[in-house]
């Protein structure tokens, strides 16, 4: 394999897009300017995130992955990424069958790819605010969050292998998204940033969602800001332990029977196009 151009795969879970390259053989850096100029939409190839194949260190994966946002940030985790990322590997022969174990910065994430999308595994919910990590002197179901200038929202918080913060608003097509994701993402609670949802429940069983990443912006669909939106839900009552989201992409399905159990998120994922990279 040439080490002089990166091979990659242009993919997408509802609308969420993605570089995906294979970087088992070559094991090249890539610095955040490099990240943000191939992400640039204008001028590069464009994404909300870069994945990127390596070698397993744990022996029981088939492969790892790295997870970049568009900043050049490093990310832990990605539901939508994660499941472009199994479909990928079994095209490049990383794994035979429908079934694979794909290690992250987060955790160890397991795929099964079936004729309703891929589903995938992502970990157990960790609500101790040490783990997300964001600064609270106790785990709390409904934490307050202030934004400046006497005005506070109030939110649930969890990680999902990365930081989230979800809002339950009225109406989720009127909430001012990035004026007050910004706001929560630069109030100094969350110490690696935090990806901020604004959720509207429909019912027990169904929801509407929003989300604000970090390093990224507004994405049209983020796997785990659905599962923590959806655990959240749970955990404050409002909704049953299965959930679908809908999301401006479209539709995820979350489930999750509670207490240690890992969450379980399904949905699509799309190759697009091919192409190759100078270095």
């Amino acid at each position: 394999m040439s080490c002089r151009s990166l091979h990659f795969s242009k993919m997408h879970g509802l609308g969420n897009d993605f570089l995906v390259a294979d970087n088992r053989a070559c094991r090249l850096e890539f610095a955040p300017e490099l990240v943000r100029a191939w992400g640039d939409r204008h001028i590069g190839v464009g994404f909300d995130q870069m994945l990127v194949a390596e070698a397993p260190r744990e022996e029981r994966a088939d492969f790892s992955v790295r997870i970049f946002n568009r900043d050049g940030s490093e990310a832990g985790q990605c539901g939508n990424g994660m499941r472009c990322m199994a479909l990928f590997g079994r095209r490049r022969g990383f794994f035979e069958g429908d079934e694979t174990l794909m290690e992250t910065v987060g955790g160890l994430v397991r795929a099964r790819i079936g004729d309703d999308g891929v589903t995938v595994s992502m970990g157990v919910p960790a609500f101790e605010p040490d783990s997300v990590p964001f600064l609270a002197d106790e785990d709390r179901r409904v934490h307050v969050l202030d934004l400046g200038g006497g005005e506070q929202v109030s939110a649930g918080v969890v990680s999902m292998g990365n930081p989230h913060a979800v809002l339950w608003v009225e109406e989720v097509a009127q909430a001012p998204v990035s004026a007050i994701g910004v706001r929560i993402q630069t109030s100094g609670r969350f110490p690696r940033g935090v990806n901020v949802g604004f959720a509207q429940c429909l019912d027990s069983a169904r929801i509407r969602l929003r989300v604000y990443e970090r390093g990224a912006g507004e994405t049209r669909a983020c796997g785990t800001g659905a599962c923590a939106a959806a655990v959240v839900g749970m955990r404050q009552g409002r909704l049953d332990s299965e959930v679908s989201v809908d999301l401006p992409g479209g539709r995820l399905e979350v489930e999750w029977p509670g207490a240690d159990s890992p969450v379980w998120l399904t949905g699509e994922a799309r190759h697009v196009f091919d192409g190759e990279l100078g270095l």
